[in-house]
């Protein structure tokens, strides 16, 4: 939960914020049902965020869900009594719509100077990839492959040799494919960028900063010193990452499937380096409602 006070035209300004790591990945069942612990989990998370909405007095909420539930075949169950909860619906995004408002923050960020734009966004359950020279991209993709998910069906263990990240590589260039396809054709991007918490750590870890605006950092990386990460990071134990730099405790177990994902979709989209742009779903979501409903105090 975000708190923002924000006006259209203005910078959106976080008041406060509340953050629950559901990890729901574990949580899936062979199906991709999600558990009966996992939707407890996820009910609980959503009480916490509206316990800081009430606290703020936010004059609207704005709740979205992402992949994990949009795929999920009990999603529509468990979207009922998130509702129920919240006294108010809740807006499921599909793949490109992620890809879209992401794409959107980060144009916003950058702004017109920054020419044709390509977007990454590596999130739990899903990749995001968008193009474009204006505020609405081109291109806008989605494919199965975040973090979490290549973790859970790949890389349960979070740990991997030579062969099984080799293995991997192997599937999530499969994951990728249609990616991979509808880009291969696009112009060359001016800027390319990365979104999410998965490329924020990888660059803290593997790359540089570059600087500071404001309270917001910004990072660049390039393939080759993430490709010398992984294998090392690969035959570090989960527990043991939390020691290096930008690899938080809710990130240790897929980081290198995030590791992997990013190298693949980098080499398929011939990108030897990206910058990290710090706005990324939450903030496009904010600006495009503001686009639609102008000022207020509200929740996201």
């Amino acid at each position: 939960m975000l708190i923002v006070d924000a006006a259209p035209g203005a910078r959106p300004e976080p008041e406060a914020s509340s953050r629950s790591v559901v990890r729901m990945m574990q949580y899936l069942k062979a199906d991709g049902t999600i558990k009966k612990s996992g939707v407890k989990a996820i009910l609980a998370a959503v009480d916490q965020a509206m316990k800081l909405a009430e606290q703020y007095e936010v004059s609207q909420v704005v709740p979205i869900a992402t992949s994990a539930l949009r795929d999920a075949p009990n999603g529509p169950k468990i979207l009922v009594q998130i509702e129920q909860r919240i006294g108010q619906g809740v807006s499921v995004l599909s793949g490109p719509d992620e890809a879209r408002l992401t794409f959107l923050a980060a144009r916003r960020w950058y702004g017109w100077g920054a020419g044709r734009l390509l977007v990454l966004d590596i999130g739990g359950g899903s990749l995001e990839v968008a193009t474009g020279v204006d505020e609405e991209p081109d291109k806008a993709m989605s494919v199965p492959a975040g973090a979490g998910r290549v973790t859970h069906a790949f890389l349960p263990e979070g740990t991997a040799d030579a062969k099984q990240l080799a293995h991997l590589r192997k599937k999530v260039g499969h994951i990728i494919e249609p990616i991979v396809k509808e880009f291969a054709d696009s112009k060359r991007p001016d800027h390319v960028v990365a979104t999410s918490k998965t490329f924020r750590s990888l660059a803290r870890l593997a790359g540089s900063k570059v600087k500071v605006i404001g309270a917001d950092e910004s990072w660049r990386m390039n393939r080759a010193q993430l490709e010398d990460w992984i294998p090392r990071l690969a035959s570090i134990e989960p527990e043991q990452r939390v020691a290096l730099p930008g690899i938080t405790p809710e990130r240790t177990n897929q980081i290198v499937g995030g590791a992997v994902v990013a190298d693949e979709i980098m080499k398929a989209l011939k990108i030897e380096e990206i910058e990290i742009c710090p706005w990324a779903l939450r903030e496009g979501a904010i600006l495009r409602w503001l686009d639609q409903f102008g000022r207020t105090r509200f929740g996201f």
